[in-house]
This record gives structure tokens, C-alpha cells and sequence, in this order.
């Protein structure tokens, strides 16, 4: 596997624009934190983490598509999360607890991609004004994942595709179907009578 490294800060322009835009970010300070970074070219099919692995990196996507999975004693693969441009992926068992990753990081497409450690985390810690920002971030996460655990809990096939297509309608169209099937936790059958269903329905 062959990783091309880009030290060019003009590689980061969302992530740029990201750091100035949520977290107030100037100039110099954006100077001081680019050295902190580490930025990958990475294949198609590449792992950033495997399971078990302790990289203790997030990563922030600055172009291409991430999907972070888990594989059960049966081989099936469990979707957790697909990231996109301007979005952040990590195992946070391994981030931010220190333990073994229980996921795999896997790229879906060619990506660049900017892999941030405790280096840049202290930084930002250290920035007064973002720590409560950092709080509210967190509480997204929370909340997110409570969304996500009683969708597949509780909502039908159909509702889980059709938020699925409000969440992340940028990419439906660059992921398989059986990835999509696998995030939903339904088989690819009821992905595709579903899909069928609601197309019928927009054609009435």
C-alpha cells in the first residue's frame, strides 16, 4: 500500500475554511497549527485503522469518501458511518479512551485526508474560546448516535432510506447499494423494493 504525503498547505482549503468558520480560528493561529498536521494522499480500498489497531488519529476528509465499518464472527460487514468532504471519522474508542480500535477506517474513494492526533487536540484545547464549541460538537455526537441506534430500533426500512437520503444526499449516488443496505442494517432485497416503492410513488 502506497501513501503519498502533501506538505503543501494549499492541500487544506475546507479544512481551512472549517477551522475559521466553527472555531474563530486567525491567520496566525492557523499558521502555528499547520505544522501539527498530517496530511495523506489515500487509495481506494486503503485502511487508515484496522480493528485492534492504535493509531489514535481522527481524520478530517478534505476530498473523497470514508466509511468506517465493524465485521461480525459471520463476515458481514456493519456500517457505521460514511464520511464525506468537510467531515471528521474516527474510532473514538481508540481516540479518545486509548483502547483497541473496534472498527475498521476504510477509504470508498481516492481521498486526501488530514489525520489529527493529540497534538492538534491540545491546541485547540488550548483556545479558550473553543471549548465550549468543542462541548456542543460533542453533544451532536451524542445526540446523533441516539437518533441513529433508534432508527435502527425502531423505524421502518423505508424511513431509515429516506433519512438516510436527507443525511447524506451528496453521496448516494457514489456508494454501493450494499454499503447503503449494510448502514440500514436491512438486506439488499428490501433496499431495492423499498428504492422501487418510492419511486413508484413519486410517478403517481
Amino acid at each position: 500500500m502506497k501513501r503519498e504525503k502533501c506538505i503543501n498547505k494549499t492541500f487544506t482549503p475546507n479544512f481551512d475554511l472549517y477551522l475559521k468558520a466553527k472555531l474563530g480560528i486567525s491567520e496566525d493561529n492557523l499558521a502555528r497549527l499547520v505544522p501539527l498536521l498530517k496530511k495523506e494522499i489515500v487509495n481506494k480500498n486503503d485502511f487508515l485503522v484496522r480493528e485492534g489497531d492504535n493509531s489514535r488519529y481522527e481524520f478530517f476528509v478534505e476530498r473523497g469518501l470514508l466509511r468506517s465499518y465493524t465485521i461480525d464472527q459471520d463476515g458481514k460487514h456493519h456500517i457505521i458511518q460514511f464520511a464525506p468532504e468537510n467531515s471528521f471519522i474516527s474510532d473514538r474508542s481508540n481516540v479518545y479512551l486509548n483502547e483497541p480500535s473496534m472498527s475498521f477506517i476504510e477509504a470508498i474513494e481516492d481521498s486526501y485526508v488530514i489525520k489529527l492526533d493529540d497534538k492538534y487536540n491540545q491546541f485547540i484545547k488550548d483556545i479558550s474560546a473553543n471549548k465550549e464549541y468543542n462541548e456542543i460538537i460533542l453533544n451532536k455526537y451524542i445526540r446523533n448516535l441516539e437518533g441513529r441506534v433508534n432508527g435502527l430500533l425502531c423505524a421502518k426500512a423505508k424511513d431509515r432510506y429516506l433519512q438516510f437520503i436527507s443525511h447524506y444526499s451528496k453521496i448516494s449516488l457514489r456508494v454501493p447499494q450494499w454499503m447503503i443496505a449494510s448502514y440500514l442494517g436491512i438486506t439488499r432485497e428490501t433496499l431495492s423494493r423499498v428504492r422501487k416503492e418510492i419511486a413508484t410513488n413519486n410517478f403517481v
